[in-house]
């Protein structure tokens, strides 16, 4: 991973390959290592960034909120210094926050969107309670909650054979500091909804969504795509297809990278 001082802030990224650019954009709680085992295959045909988002990783916090829009101005100040025109986003979750943040700000440089159980759906008010919560809570049982939320987000019928995964994906989540963890939950209370990205853009778009999904209900997501030409993947299971799906959402986004 390399850094670049953004503000004043140290921010950490990769990058590997040659050709059309692909940025991997990460979820809360996580960082750029979910892409790991990712890179080496988009690699071969495709120039690959990745990006710890503020607060998250090795990148270090900004503020006290972190906007969808100071991250996604903080990724097009990663992708000016590695002089990047036009890139493919992928975003799981908050990364697909991020890179809709991004689209909007920066159209110009947007030559496709994935998002990777994801939404342009803004939080409603039960939401917004439950980060509200949350918040509280991880001023007192930080290790306990990260541990708890990690394990929610795969399919309860995963929790046991992926074991091994969910520990390894907890260890990083609890590399993320409170103060980033409270910016994140912050910025994504603030976002607005960004549907209309779906219907008024004309670069090629994904959705892809887990049927299982603890975090994002599949029944109220589907209809986001509805009346637009955005294709719809679904997989059976939670919310980390990344790892529970892993071999066919590679398949599926190397076919949509090549469509692009």
């Amino acid at each position: 991973m390399s850094q670049l001082l953004y503000k004043n802030t140290k921010i950490s990224y990769s990058d590997a390959g040659k050709g059309t650019v692909i940025v991997l954009l990460h979820g809360f709680l996580e960082n750029a290592t979910m892409w790991d085992s990712y890179i080496s295959a988009f690699a071969e045909k495709y120039r690959v960034v990745t990006i710890d988002l503020l607060g998250h990783g090795k990148s270090e916090c900004l503020g006290y909120v972190h906007t969808m829009e100071d991250q996604a101005d903080m990724v097009y100040a990663i992708l000016q210094h590695l002089k990047i025109r036009k890139s493919i986003f992928v975003g799981h979750s908050m990364g697909g926050y991020v890179a809709l943040a991004f689209a909007e700000l920066y159209p110009e440089n947007t030559k496709a969107l994935v998002l990777l159980n994801s939404t342009t759906y803004a939080d409603d008010h039960e939401r917004k309670i439950n980060r509200n919560r949350a918040i509280k809570m991880a001023h007192k049982e930080y290790t306990s909650l990260v541990q708890i939320s990690i394990a929610n987000l795969f399919s309860i019928d995963n929790r046991e054979s992926f074991i091994s995964e969910i520990e390894q994906v907890k260890k990083e989540a609890l590399k993320t500091p409170l103060q980033g963890y409270i910016a994140a939950q912050e910025g994504m209370k603030l976002r607005k909804n960004k549907e209309h990205l779906l219907h008024l853009t004309s670069y090629p778009k994904l959705l892809i969504l887990g049927k299982k999904d603890g975090v994002l209900n599949y029944n109220d997501n589907i209809k986001q795509v509805e009346e637009t030409n955005v294709p719809l993947i679904s997989f059976p299971d939670g919310h980390m297809s990344h790892i529970e799906n892993r071999d066919e959402l590679e398949k599926v986004l190397l076919t949509f990278f090549k469509s692009c």
